[in-house]
């Protein structure tokens, strides 16, 4: 049975390995608990899943299809919703809790988070561009993306083209990360490495889906 969790984003911390004499850097992530809000199956909605509630929300700041919602399934409104096609999920029922223990210690999981928004980047910052050569006549633009091709022929610039714009808030996946510690206690798992998104940020935790060979 595959598994998977929603969790906060505490920050970054490291200990040290006396094995390997090396630090090893971790995320540490408020992991749950989540709570089934909805189970989708093959014979209502065509597919099977499960729908996870994180995070207590105020009633008064739901409206009424939100209310409606948590209602039907008799549980607490929660500020996060997120849905999960994972292996069994027609054996969860609804209202059932997942903790952090649901992981444990060696497990390999990918963790999906939004990144942190930049706003409106030039195409240095947001592509990696080289800069133009700031002598004989290039200025003041020798930060710009440069030139953008014949006119002639193709007559338009093709899609991909490095260009500046908006960078960042999107959603971004790590692969193959270790949880190295789980605190089911506090709900907390202690992940190898570093995830996405900045501090308090929500992110999703998930058995790996291309684990790597020993």
């Amino acid at each position: 049975m595959t598994k998977a969790i929603i969790g906060r984003k505490i920050g970054m911390t490291q200990i040290f390995d006396e094995a390997t004499n090396k630090v090893i850097p971790l995320t540490v992530v408020e992991a749950g608990p989540c709570v089934v809000v909805q189970k989708k199956t093959v014979e209502n909605d065509g597919y099977s899943a499960v729908q996870l509630g994180f995070g207590d929300m105020r009633e008064k700041l739901a409206n009424k299809p939100i209310k409606g919602h948590f209602a039907k399934a008799d549980v607490a409104i929660k500020r996060t919703l997120k849905e999960f096609r994972l292996d069994g999920a027609e054996d969860m029922e609804v209202g059932a809790i997942l903790k952090a223990d649901s992981f444990a210690e060696g497990d390999i999981v990918d963790v999906s988070g939004t990144s942190k928004g930049k706003g409106f980047q030039g195409t240095i910052k947001r592509n990696n561009n080289s800069r133009l050569k700031e002598t004989h006549g290039s200025g003041p633009v020798h930060r710009h993306a440069g030139s953008m091709g014949a006119c002639s022929s193709p007559s338009r610039i093709y899609k991909g083209k490095a260009l500046p714009g908006h960078m960042g808030s999107e959603k971004v996946t790590v692969q193959n990360l270790q949880i190295v510690k789980v605190d089911a206690e506090n709900n907390l798992i202690a992940v190898r490495g570093a995830i996405p998104g900045p501090k308090n940020g929500i992110v999703t935790i998930c058995d790996c889906v291309k684990k790597k060979k020993a």
